[in-house]
């Protein structure tokens, strides 16, 4: 591991705790080791210890991934076996209703929340996320991901396989357009008058229908609820396809990535930048960019070492080959066990691969990368890379991805639950204050997301940017129906 001695000033990084509502998320079978309590997440107290103690460490935010279906691509089609013995994301609950237990017990922790395109009409989602945001007071947003398991669609979309990879870009472009306008356009900022000399909640002037009308989506409005703190929950992303690049340079306020090199993730970052910047016009910093990482704390790099070794005895292959083949939707169950991946002849197992290049302590250079050998590295860190070492060590190899990628944060995933958080806020990152790396406290209380993230000293630090595409579609106060319909047909015309 490499050790940063250098002194230069430091920004405070995200640093965002990633979960899912199942056990084990990026470590399958990790469910056995007896300090592991990830197989309590059917509990509301799994959800608010979690809360509490992220809020104890000043976390920025906890990332809530989610899926809709079973990983079912190994040794099949339609074979869950692996992910049912493995508890391989599976069984697993939906996102969104631990939330508001989460924000009753914290003031300032943020909650990115996945929800599908593909999961239900953009009508009640606007509502669900409105609501949400409500409860928050302000703390929600929302990673917009179109899906990628077949066993989701076949369940979501009547029986139907997903549809071809750009086109589920396209009708996710326009559900999130349809969002946009519930959101913005349908309630003037000062609708909701509570006026009650003259008996009126809300003015029936200041609220539209939308009448939007798309290849996908036909949505008469108007919006169902009122207007948000936030007015438009934070916008995420983890997509990187060239499809996916492009949506979150136009969209996204943060992008999650997973890379295994610093330097592969800097290449990422430089193409989304230059696609915000140069196609939408947005700013250099418009987005904010967090990598997947798992880390694995010890005293001493020896007993880290010995930490790391003793949680991968506790990894089910099988569970993770099972959700290898359905990240990459190919079955990896197809190929011998004793074949290195690298020669089996597919350009996307082989990029895939590509990525796993970390090596496992004690383990030789010249190591085979092999079914079992992908499969041993999913065990402990799934898509992302594991920092293992002390304190210091850990804050060193977070420096260095700093320096090399100029990444903004990290969504730090576990390996057992909870004590890989506990490690990172008693262990972690006291050392990264120390560095600059992390801040001290929230500045002030009761922060939404966006004001979490960017910071509270804009105009409007609650709401998007002027670059932002939502920006303009926001009906704001003194504005009449007549001339704001009148700037939205201006806005569309344009395009």
């Amino acid at each position: 591991m490499t050790v940063n001695t250098k002194e230069q000033k430091r920004k405070p990084l995200i640093i965002n705790a990633f979960d899912m509502g199942c056990s084990g998320l990026q470590a399958p079978g990790l469910w056995k080791h007896p300090e592991d309590r990830s197989k309590n997440y059917n509990s509301i107290e799994y959800w608010t210890d979690l809360a509490k103690l992220l809020e104890r460490g000043k976390f920025n935010g906890l990332f809530i991934a989610d899926v809709l279906g079973g990983y079912d691509v190994y040794n099949g089609p339609g074979n869950i076996k692996a992910a049912a013995i493995s508890g391989a994301q599976w069984p697993i609950n939906e996102p969104s209703a631990v939330v508001s237990a989460m924000a009753a017990v914290t003031k300032n922790l943020a909650f990115g929340i996945t929800f599908s395109t593909i999961s239900e009409a953009p009508y009640h989602l606007t509502r669900r996320l409105a609501t949400l945001d409500h409860l928050t007071n302000g703390r929600v947003g929302w990673n917009v991901v179109s899906s990628y398991l077949d066993s989701a669609a076949r369940n979501l979309l009547n029986g139907e396989d997903l549809p071809p990879h750009d086109e589920r870009y396209d009708r996710t472009e326009e559900y999130l357009q349809v969002v946009y306008e519930l959101l913005l356009s349908s309630w003037s900022d000062d609708a909701v008058k509570l006026d009650k000399k003259k008996g009126i909640y809300s003015d029936p002037e200041r609220i539209r229908q939308i009448d939007f009308e798309g290849k996908y989506f036909k949505v008469p409005g108007p919006n169902i609820t009122d207007p948000t703190p936030q007015r438009l929950p934070v916008i995420l992303q983890a997509g990187t396809s060239k499809a996916g690049k492009n949506f979150a340079a136009k969209n996204a306020e943060i992008v999650f990535i997973t890379n295994f090199t610093p330097e592969s993730l800097a290449g990422l970052i430089s193409d989304i930048k230059k696609l915000s910047t140069e196609t939408y016009g947005r700013e250099e910093d418009a987005i904010k960019f967090v990598q997947l990482v798992t880390t694995v704390i010890g005293e001493t790099h020896e007993e880290a070492e010995d930490k790391y070794k003793d949680l991968k005895q506790y990894g089910d292959l099988e569970g993770a080959q099972a959700l290898f083949s359905g990240w990459t939707g190919i079955d990896i169950g197809q190929f011998n066990p004793e074949d290195e991946l690298k020669d089996v002849g597919s350009n996307a197992v082989r990029g895939f691969i590509d990525n796993w290049t970390k090596l496992s302590p004690g383990d030789p250079i010249d190591l085979k990368k092999t079914r079992e050998y992908v499969a041993s590295q999913i065990t402990v860190g799934g898509l992302g890379p594991v920092f293992y070492g002390t304190p210091e060590e850990v804050a060193d190899e977070i420096e260095r991805w700093v320096d090399i990628s100029g990444v903004d944060g990290f969504n730090f995933t576990y390996a057992i639950h909870p004590g890989t958080f506990e490690d990172i806020v008693d262990r972690l990152i006291p050392v990264l204050r120390k560095r600059g790396l992390a801040w001290d406290d929230y500045p002030r209380e009761g922060l939404t997301f966006r004001e979490n993230v960017f910071g509270a000293d804009s105009k409007d630090p609650s709401f998007v940017r002027p670059s932002h595409p939502a920006y303009e579609l926001r009906w704001r106060s003194g504005v009449s129906k007549e001339e704001f319909e009148r700037k939205l047909r201006e806005i569309k015309n344009s395009k």
